[in-house]
């Protein structure tokens, strides 16, 4: 995960169409001579907000998909809903376009088989957008890790939990069987898994999970039928135990990581985790050139003003930048398809596990063949899409039916961005 390559603004830029019109213009915003594209169409099916943001950026707009791949377009970025990016990647892949998608790679086993197929099939660059590895404090804790400050990593710990304000939580969750309304609590693990697996460079095989249940501030008193958080124990290829916690738990916003080896410990520290590492050594294991103990602010090497300039620590330029080196170097990046897929399922078979008090389950090895041809044909589903008989319900408690007040609120709520469906 290099930051010094040069500049690519010499070269021929690399032409990217942008889907979703919300999230997606960060990376349009992104897409500069630095990293060497250029945004040349964007596609979304909410027509007022699409031809606005066509006009801002001066680029094609598309509501139909299939005619957007057609436009003269080298790579394709996937900013649409979280549990629906592997059949958008797919049809990308198959149209001879370069894919980064954002947060989630599969809503299902069976899609990230397919997903890895389309990829080795198609032989273009697939990078999953997760941007969190990339604040100047989890870039650091690569560095030191890489460099053995701790050894080898026996345990660590990822924390994301986002609370918010139910009336500013509607407002990103348009519609009663929107996805962040239904999405199990287990799903959303990567801004938790992804950096933890970037700086020790391991990768989920094993997991089990509980679910947490804020019932008082839960339904039928929001229209979010999932539940508050969990925690999820990941097994590690190495045989490390990686403890993830969070999503949306009223006590703390925080993002956290902490490394512990057996040589020592790394982690990002107050009161900045995006840019604050810590480094500590027990006194008998101190080596030449190590302190005890040590706090400090890093920089990144390369770059560092357009970093800081950009969303999530840094991370919404770093994903654009790493995407563009692999697509001209031909090489898939660190965070590929098979590393996505793995954190996808990390996040299916943990809600597995939740339903089931907390069974230990396997990750299917994506890379192998052999081993994925055994979930090819597993569907299994908790998104509104897809309930019907033998589909989990998103929560511990089964399916919950909102409260009509609630449900009258969220409409309210609604209405006043422009949002009239159901």
């Amino acid at each position: 995960m290099s930051q010094s390559e040069p500049h690519y603004s010499v070269r021929e830029p690399i032409r990217v169409g942008v889907v979703g019109v919300g999230r997606g213009q960060s990376f349009a915003q992104g897409a500069t001579d630095v990293v060497g594209m250029q945004v040349v169409a964007i596609c979304d099916t909410w027509e007022e907000k699409l031809r606005e943001a066509g006009e801002r950026y001066g680029v094609a707009t598309y509501t139909d998909y299939d005619a957007f791949l057609q436009h003269d377009l080298d790579a394709v970025v996937l900013a649409n809903y979280f549990h629906q990016h592997a059949p958008f990647a797919i049809r990308a892949l198959a149209a001879g376009k370069h894919v980064m998608s954002e947060t989630a790679t599969c809503k299902t086993l069976a899609e990230g088989v397919a997903l890895c197929r389309a990829v080795e099939q198609s032989g273009r660059i697939y990078m999953l957008a997760e941007n969190y590895p990339y604040s100047v404090a989890c870039q650091e804790l690569h560095r030191l890790y890489a460099a053995g400050e701790v050894g080898e990593v026996r345990y660590a710990e990822g924390e994301y939990n986002h609370p918010g304000e139910e009336d500013w939580r509607l407002s990103i969750s348009p519609g009663l069987k929107h996805w962040r309304n239904w999405i199990p609590c287990t799903y959303y693990c990567s801004h938790a898994l992804a950096p933890l697996m970037v700086i020790t460079d391991t990768r989920p095989v094993a997991v089990n999970a509980l679910s947490i249940v804020e019932e008082r501030v839960q339904s039928p008193h929001t229209t979010k039928v999932g539940d508050a958080g969990s925690i999820i124990l990941a097994r590690m290829s190495n045989g490390a135990v990686f403890r993830i916690w969070g999503l949306t738990l009223g006590s703390i916003h925080r993002v956290k990581y902490e490394v512990h080896g057996d040589r020592g410990y790394i982690g990002t520290a107050d009161p900045d985790h995006w840019g604050t590492v810590r480094i500590h050594h027990e006194p008998w294991l101190v080596g030449a050139g190590q302190t005890k103990d040590t706090t400090y602010r890093p920089d990144w090497p390369a770059h560092g003003d357009l970093a800081r300039a950009a969303g999530h620590g840094g991370g919404d330029f770093w994903t654009n930048f790493h995407f563009a080196n692999a697509i001209r170097s031909g090489v898939q990046p660190y965070l590929d398809v098979y590393r996505g897929v793995a954190m996808s399922a990390v996040g299916i078979l943990s809600w597995r596990s939740c339903l089931e008090e907390g069974r230990p389950f396997r990750l299917p090895d994506f890379r192998d063949e052999a081993s994925r041809r055994a979930v090819a044909g597993d569907h299994w589903s908790p998104f509104p899409e897809d309930v019907g008989p033998g589909q989990p319900p998103p929560s511990v408690r089964g399916f919950i039916e909102p409260g009509p007040a609630s449900v009258s609120h969220a409409r309210e709520v609604w209405a006043r961005q422009g949002y009239r469906g159901e």
